[in-house]
């Protein structure tokens, strides 16, 4: 098999969904991990014939990483073009308030299932030249949100890790690169924090927010992996971020506190 490949973990639904179809219909293999078998069924029904491999793997264990690697090396002629490390899972609300055990499971997931799969796939992307990693991180990495204080911690986590290996990387031939959403218009949304009855996409929408389609997000990771920048806001809100972040901190402040109390995750 001479095409091009990328493996997307949390492909069963939302933005990693997208990020399959969209590369499926530029004429790329698609390797669809997720801890949802149903989702990645249904992911699959969208692509075409012969497009994709299934992958049932929890990303916080490192031997299912090496088995469902290791079958996605089979299906795609042993090459790996893009890694997206994408799954994560967006739980919100005051810090106070999470139990510790909560804490761990986005630490676990959200952090730990990316350096995981960058460890357990280094040896597919150095054999495959011209080959990326591609992280989801959060517009919330820029700077640190109130109400999603883990959740944020975790993202600032991603962005970090992105930049030291793109420095590291470079000399393997390895581009290393984050996507950084905003609001995404995916079932996270749709969740209802602790303190409201309201899902967070009512609530965002009535204080002004952004959301943004996920084929938004697909767009952007296929100019991620195929440009130059380190990290790629996506939407509006993250690209106002961003240009605070760097120039106007006081202000990103202040914008947080309107986001604390939402208690919701970007993607």
């Amino acid at each position: 098999m001479t095409r091009k490949a990328i493996f997307i973990t949390g492909g069963g639904s939302g933005i990693g969904r997208a990020v399959a179809r969209h590369f499926a219909g530029k004429g790329w293999f698609v390797g669809i991990a997720d801890i949802n078998a149903q989702g990645i069924d249904e992911t699959a029904a969208l692509l075409p014939d012969g497009a994709s491999s299934r992958h049932v793997m929890d990303v916080r264990d490192r031997d299912q990483w090496k088995a469902a690697l290791a079958d996605f090396a089979r299906a795609s002629g042993d090459r790996l073009d893009v890694l997206f490390n994408n799954a994560g899972i967006g739980s919100g609300g005051q810090f106070i308030d999470m139990a510790p055990e909560e804490a761990d499971r986005l630490i676990a997931i959200n952090f730990g299932g990316v350096v995981n799969g960058i460890y357990m796939a280094l040896p597919l992307l150095r054999a495959t030249p011209g080959s990326a990693i591609l992280n989801t991180g959060s517009a919330s990495g820029f700077y640190g949100v109130g109400g999603l204080a883990v959740y944020s911690a975790t993202k600032f986590a991603v962005r970090g890790l992105t930049e030291a290996l793109e420095i590291e990387f470079a000399k393997h031939g390895i581009k290393v690169r984050s996507l950084m959403p905003g609001f995404i218009d995916t079932p996270l949304l749709d969740q209802v924090s602790a303190d409201s009855n309201e899902p967070a996409r009512n609530r965002l929408e009535a204080s002004g927010f952004e959301i943004s389609p996920v084929e938004d997000v697909a767009r952007a990771a296929w100019d991620a992996v195929h440009g130059d920048r380190v990290h790629v806001p996506v939407g509006k809100m993250a690209r106002r971020l961003s240009r605070l972040a760097r120039w106007f901190p006081g202000l990103i402040a202040r914008q947080s506190k309107k986001i604390d109390g939402l208690g919701t995750a970007g993607h």
